[in-house]
């Protein structure tokens, strides 16, 4: 049931088996995985998950190429509704565990915002990161070419820039080194440092060597039309002709609410075993929070292991009659 304001009251009152924080393909995935186990699932969602910018989805098995994100979350939310399924859109404040339960105080409505809890036996983490984009001082500039030839991810789209003249924008020396393994796909590579980072030593022999340009001065803005970006306005007048972009400037971690517990990390990841378990035996984290390969077709993988784990661990403390009784209701 698509949950609201007018219609969530009853679903405080219930324990789910499961909460997921996050709407995007890993947390879809998992949703449909524990429906499809007969257990109760609730799926909070901010909205604008990292695939909902994907304007096409050149990479994922059995989609035609052109498929947008944003057209595999609306087919994913609509079957985990058919399921049965519980989703509501709103914001995770904090989750507090209770013992043998959690407790997850969400916000409702960003205007005239509502607080409500609601509990679950486990918890799926798969809010996800949002890619840190260069700030000019016209952002809509920068949102009418990301997603579109000016990429966020050398793994999706390496492909993309093929034999292209790009323009890398980082934000620190750490940032920059993604250079080096796009220099698999293109030897023609401007490094935009935005005047954020000096580039050492060491880090401008090695770009020289590979014969990369490096230009300091910031940028003021992008210059292309459809969404095309052909190139950048310096602030010192300049025009740099580009055939497409790579923004390697960091991401911001959706998972504040997790911080009170402790979870072993990987630098800014989650820790997991193979089934996507966290140190927390009843917090599973999955997609880009997790340490591992950030790809939509993997996210959608540790949904199902999590869903999975989660339904083994749930069916051995249950008796069969138990299981049915609850179908039977």
């Amino acid at each position: 049931m698509k949950l609201t304001k007018q219609n969530l009251q009853p679903a405080t009152e219930k324990i789910y088996d499961t909460i997921v924080v996050g709407g995007g393909a890993g947390g879809l995935s998992a949703g449909i995985y524990l429906q499809r186990y007969l257990l109760d699932t609730l799926i909070i969602d901010k909205g604008k998950a990292r695939s909902f910018w994907m304007t096409e989805l050149h990479n994922y098995l059995g989609l035609p190429p052109d498929t947008p994100g944003r057209s595999v979350l609306r087919q994913g939310k609509e079957h985990f509704l058919s399921l049965g399924g519980d989703l509501l859109d709103a914001y995770v404040e904090e989750i507090v565990d209770e013992g043998d339960i959690f407790a997850v105080r969400v916000k409702v409505g960003r205007k005239e915002s509502e607080y409500y809890t609601f509990r679950a036996k486990y918890i799926i983490a798969a809010s996800g990161i949002i890619d840190y984009l260069p700030e000019l001082e016209n952002i809509r500039n920068v949102y009418d070419y990301a997603g579109y030839n000016l990429h966020v991810c050398l793994i999706c789209d390496g492909y993309e820039m093929a034999d292209k003249k790009v323009g890398v924008l980082a934000s620190s020396a750490g940032n920059a080194e993604v250079v080096f393994p796009l220099g698999w796909f293109t030897v023609d590579i401007i490094l935009f440092t935005q005047g954020l980072f000096e580039v050492n030593e060491d880090l401008r022999n090695r770009l020289e060597a590979q014969g990369y340009q490096i230009e300091e001065t910031p940028i003021k803005q992008f210059l292309g039309e459809n969404h095309q970006m052909t190139g950048v306005e310096l602030t010192d007048g300049r025009v740099i002709e580009l055939e497409t972009g790579l923004i390697s400037m960091g991401s911001k971690y959706h998972a504040t609410y997790l911080d009170k517990f402790d979870l072993e990390k990987q630098g800014g990841n989650l820790v997991t075993d193979k089934m996507a378990r966290t140190s927390h035996p009843r917090i599973f984290a999955i997609g880009d929070l997790k340490a591992g390969l950030n790809q939509v077709v993997i996210a959608a993988a540790d949904g199902a292991l999590a869903a999975t784990h989660i339904w083994r661990d749930i069916r051995r403390s249950t008796s069969p009659k138990t299981a049915v009784s609850k179908v039977a209701d």
